[in-house]
């Protein structure tokens, strides 16, 4: 089983960006203990990270060549992209919607996701174990 972990932008300042709200392990730290996660679980796992739109997008569109099925962040661009909504509505993978954050426990527009209603599910508020309950919950589904 291949899963794509894709991060959205500013994932790239972890450890330094905010790190009250979204902790101090650096992307490259998370990586590792996905990567790790994945080889309990036989699971391949290949990380990406992107600032830009439609780089997320070519990743989610050659996801769906490779991948079983994919964890995204879609950080800021959830509130705001109709594009990433379209492209996760037009591959065949499934894709399960995470935050490090309590999206809503924090400002009112975040409260509103565009990609969640096309996604497997979402999970928020678990710091970086929230990829890990993605990813666990994204391979018992592809397991059934």
């Amino acid at each position: 089983m291949k899963i794509l972990i894709l991060h959205g932008a500013n994932l790239n300042l972890l450890g330094t960006r905010e790190p009250e709200v979204y902790g101090s392990l650096t992307l490259e730290s998370l990586n590792e203990k996905l990567i790790a996660e994945g080889q309990k679980m036989s699971v391949e796992i290949t990380c990406q990270q992107s600032n830009h739109e439609g780089t997320l997008i070519d990743a989610l569109h050659s996801a769906n060549e490779w991948a079983d099925g994919v964890v995204f962040n879609p950080a800021g661009y959830t509130h705001t992209s109709v594009a990433l909504r379209d492209a996760i509505a037009s591959i065949e993978i499934p894709v399960v919607e995470v935050h490090i954050s309590n999206v809503y426990a924090r400002e009112e527009f975040r409260h509103k996701s565009l990609v969640s209603a096309v996604c497997v599910g979402k999970i928020s508020g678990f710091g970086w174990m929230s990829y890990k309950l993605a990813l666990e919950a994204l391979v018992e589904m592809l397991n059934l």
